[in-house]
């Protein structure tokens, strides 16, 4: 570890430290604030339902501005450049705009306090149970990432061993956490938003600046052996996607990742619902997702590029890139672009970007999951009935356990080189089949109970399997390409056994699935006409998304 530490050791000076320490006071008084406006469990998880949709739309983006945005894609961007872009425009923003267009009037409509719930309502209690399970065990597997990250950034600034900067940094998130419930989360990812991109669009610029603009960037990543010019368009993505074919690598990432892990991810994941959940009414919850897809298209010109302008800049990381050898690899880009680029002042905004980035991460982890284990699990299947006070107290008393076992959890991170691999396989596991269940029962009445929780064990045993056969090498796909095959081949299995096990067992009434399904659903339930207030037109959920997704495939055009 002496190696590494001297590598990345930031040479921090008193201006670095008092930015930082600024930030944790703003950091812990937002969640000492927020604590006075908690009078119930429903403040606690979900803020009462009463925030505007401006907030939870920063909120939302700011929740997946973690380890997987940052670290993970800058790391992406030093070992495959500019397809790392898909990550973005096709697998985000469509999937945040069916979001907020489509499914979220029946979350929102339904008053379900966490995405389980809704499938407890449509499929019953062992898909339920199912999906309350593996959410909780995703997140503080996810949480972990973030948390070792984190760790990581105060070993280099301190020089404190992992294991300390872990605690460290643990306690710091838990502190706002347990004070303010998710109010205390998002006030802080705003905050945590606006300070990320002042962190990370300075260290873009001057990064360019070192390399002789755009046109150098060019330049060096052209002549670069490892790199080359499909390092500098978004299609095909070969590299990134593992298929040496054009055509399937096109067909891997638009299904692979632009339909199933992206739909999976974002239109079940309650770490993101959470944020749109707590909005004051129907339309500001549909906005929410529609106004993050606006600043998350623009995310990757503060993320991916500086992690492209690292691998041709830093020698360390040239070096590492030629030959796989050294002390350092893809996810020490931004620190190490960090180290020879930013002065001090520069550094410590930097620094303290970074940290909040982690903090925000994990912090809509663990928001989510003390609902999901409170709501879901204890409430309903342990210790039921109880006042609650009771589930207040049980969910700030998760808070802590799952920021314990997400110490743990770190030490699983810590092993890869890129952790985008590992969050993509853990995607593949938990998210896709939970789609394909999703979006089978919300469209196909037919659905029934028994296939809800039938498809989305066979769905993640799928997942499973092929990620067994490709470490064992039957499977052979570089990059993240077994991380969507995994992904395609836990939907299609998903379906099949749903539509299969559905047509032999029996369905739920139309009237017990009305607000559940959507032929089933009044049109004046789910319309912009049904909304409370909120009238203009630049509060039309429909026409926002339809801006977004024009901006996508310009964006998609340009840089094809």
């Amino acid at each position: 570890m002496l190696a590494l530490d001297s590598i990345l050791r930031l040479d921090a000076k008193a201006i670095d430290y008092i930015i930082i320490a600024l930030y944790f006071t703003f950091v812990l008084g937002i969640g000492y604030l927020a604590k006075r406006a908690v009078s119930n469990s429903l403040d606690f998880f979900l803020s009462g339902r009463s925030l505007p949709a401006w907030v939870t739309g920063l909120a939302f983006i700011s929740a997946n501005l973690g380890a997987i945005e940052i670290m993970g894609m800058s790391a992406n961007g030093a070992q495959y450049g500019m397809p790392t872009v898909h990550y973005f425009w096709i697998g985000a923003i469509p999937a945040m705009l069916f979001l907020g267009v489509v499914m979220m009037p029946f979350y929102y409509g339904s008053k379900v306090r966490s995405v389980p719930e809704f499938m407890l309502r449509r499929f019953g209690k062992p898909a339920h149970l199912v999906n309350a399970i593996s959410f909780a065990l995703a997140q503080v597997l996810i949480a972990g990432v973030n948390l070792f990250l984190l760790a990581t950034i105060v070993n280099v600034l301190l020089g404190w061993p992992i294991w300390l900067s872990v605690v460290i940094a643990a306690v710091i998130v838990l502190s706002y956490i347990t004070l303010g419930g998710l109010s205390a989360a998002i006030y802080n990812e705003v905050l945590q938003f606006f300070v990320i991109v002042a962190a990370l669009l300075p260290l873009t610029i001057v990064g360019l600046h070192k390399v002789g603009g755009w046109q150098g960037l060019v330049d060096k990543i052209t002549a670069d052996p490892k790199g080359g010019s499909a390092q500098l368009h978004a299609w095909p993505g070969a590299e990134l996607s593992g298929f040496h074919n054009s055509f399937l690598s096109v067909i891997g990432l638009i299904f692979g990742l632009g339909f199933v892990l992206s739909f999976g991810y974002w239109t079940t994941n309650f770490v993101e619902v959470q944020r749109a959940l707590a909005s004051k009414n129907m339309s500001a919850a549909r906005r929410t997702p529609i106004i993050g897809s606006f600043p998350k298209m623009f995310v990757p010109f503060i993320v991916i590029i500086p992690g492209m302008i690292a691998a041709v800049a830093v020698p360390d990381l040239q070096k590492y890139k030629q030959t796989g050898g050294g002390s350092v690899d893809y996810n020490d880009a931004l620190l190490l672009l960090m180290r020879d680029l930013l002065p001090n002042g520069m550094l410590g905004l930097a620094i303290t970007g970074l940290l909040a980035s982690f903090m925000a991460g994990m912090a809509a982890n663990l928001s989510s999951f003390n609902t999901v284990v409170t709501y879901d699990l204890i409430e309903r299947y342990i210790i039921k009935d109880r006042d609650d006070a009771f589930y207040l107290r049980t969910g700030r008393w998760l808070t802590v356990g799952g920021t314990i076992v997400a110490i743990g959890t770190a030490a699983i991170a810590s092993g890869y080189s890129n952790l985008m691999d590992y969050l993509q396989q853990l995607f593949s596991f938990f998210n896709a089949p939970l789609f394909a269940t999703f979006i089978l029962g919300m469209f196909w009445k037919r659905m029934t109970a028994a296939a809800g929780w039938i498809g989305l064990v066979s769905g993640t045993a799928t997942a499973i399997v092929v990620f067994v056969l490709s470490e064992n090498g039957a499977i052979d796909l570089p990059g993240q390409g077994a991380s969507f095959v995994g992904a395609g081949a836990a939907f299609v299995v998903d379906i099949l056994l749903s539509v299969v096990v559905s047509l032999v067992t029996r369905p739920k009434t139309d009237e017990e699935l009305k607000g559940l399904v959507y032929s089933l659903t009044p049109k004046e339930d789910r319309s912009e006409a049904a909304q409370e207030g909120d009238h203009g037109w630049y509060r039309k959920p429909t026409l926002l998304a339809g801006i977004s997704l024009a901006l996508v495939v310009v964006l998609n055009v340009v840089f094809g």
